[in-house]
Order: C-alpha cells, then structure tokens, then sequence
C-alpha cells in the first residue's frame, strides 16, 4: 500500500506542486492549508507521515506538532525558514524528526520522507541480536518500537527510538555523533550536528519527567554519547 503524507502549509502553491511531485512518486497525499485543518482531519483518519511548515497564522506548526505529539507518534519533517534555526532546534526538541529549511528543493523532500519512513519501517520489522533490549530500569522491544522505564511506557519519535536503541545495544561504547546520524538516518543523508544533540536532549527530558535521576544517556565533551555501562547501572538503587 503507498503511504499517505500529511502536507501542511499556508502557501497554496506550495501546496499544489509539493502534492503533485509526492503523487508522481507513488504517495497518497491528504493537503491542508492550515493546522486547524491538518489537527481535525488528521484527528478523523491517520496518516503514515507529516510535512508540517512551521509559520502558519491561527496554528502554526509548533502548536499542531505539540497537540499531535498528544495522541501520535507519527514521523514529523517540519519545513523551517531560511533565517530562523531557532525554529529547527525547538521543533526537534518538541518532537520532529527532521526539518527541511525553505526554499527546498522536492527531490530533496522525497528523499527525505522515503528515509525517514524507511527507518520506521526497520524500526518495527526488524532488528540487529535480540528482539529485547533489557538494561537495568530499560526495556526496548524493538519489533514493537516500544519503550519503558522502571516499568512506565515512554513515548519515542521514530528517531528517539533509534538513537536510544543504537546506544542501548553496546552500553559502555561511545558513539561519535556521525555514527548515530548514520545509523538513525543512513549514510546518504546530511544532518546537521545540532539535530543529534536536540534529540538526545528530549531523550533525556522525557525520562527524567519519570525518573529525576535518571543519568543512564552520557556525554563525552568533544566526542559523542553512550548509554551507561552494566555495572554502573548495577549500583543503582
């Protein structure tokens, strides 16, 4: 079945030729020109994925990602303008995945949304060892993208579940940022720097709003991340 995109944005031009190239590629296509619209239509019949422009009046694209990440885990690209990486940096910390910086070209787009639906697709169908991830208080089952701490369900963006899984895998290992932007966007796809760090960063917000001393995600200044050895898990209470 073609995965249907959510496209949103108050430039109907954009609308119409941006609808017109994913039709041409093989995707279904559910246009809105506005958050209000996107949020009640998307309410009534889900989508696989979301372009979302952040600069909208009435709702703009941070208020629909905030109410969508409410009820979905739904992949989110936002569309950012050329001058505000603000606004990229505080999307991804509310829970996009990507972001795209206008004027972009659709070539680019749909490499970037068959990417990211790749990656959710090997999210949930398939896995590197075992299908269970246990480490300490963390549990990933990986065929289910589903994630708990302490027993809790945490709620994980498609790119948060990968991130996490990369690092859960092989506790004690540092991965380089480069590393993690290959293995949870693949090789072909650049990605800023900041992108990695504003992820991981809500990685650790979100267990920290269940758990205030959770510490298990480390940072090497000037080289990357790992997750927590099992020995240093051990010796939590």
């Amino acid at each position: 079945m073609p995965a249907t995109i959510a496209l949103v944005d108050d430039d109907r031009n954009i609308l119409a030729s941006v609808s017109m190239a994913l039709e041409a590629e093989g995707f279904k296509v559910r246009a809105f020109p506005g958050g209000t619209e996107a949020l009640e239509g998307l309410a009534r019949a889900p989508v696989d994925l979301a372009v979302l422009d952040i600069k909208m009046p009435r709702m703009d694209g941070m208020e629909l990602l905030k109410k969508l990440r409410e009820k979905s885990n739904v992949p989110i690209i936002f569309l950012t303008s050329k001058d505000d990486e603000i606004d990229e940096v505080v999307g991804l910390r509310m829970g996009a995945d990507d972001y795209i910086t206008k004027p972009f070209s659709q070539r680019l787009l749909i490499e970037r949304i068959r990417a990211l639906l790749r990656r959710r697709e090997l999210a949930a169908a398939e896995s590197t060892g075992t299908d269970i991830i246990r480490r300490g208080d963390l549990v990933l089952d990986v065929p289910r993208h589903s994630c708990t701490w302490r027993g809790q369900d945490v709620s994980l963006t498609v790119t948060e579940f990968l991130l996490l899984e990369v690092l859960a895998r092989r506790p004690g290992h540092v991965k380089t940022r480069d590393q993690l932007i290959d293995a949870a966007y693949g090789e072909h796809i650049y990605v800023d720097d900041r992108t990695i760090d504003s992820h991981i960063k809500r990685l650790r917000r979100k267990f920290k709003e269940l758990d205030s001393n959770f510490a298990d995600i480390e940072t090497l200044y000037g080289v990357g991340y790992r997750y927590r050895a099992p020995e240093a898990n051990s010796s939590k209470p």
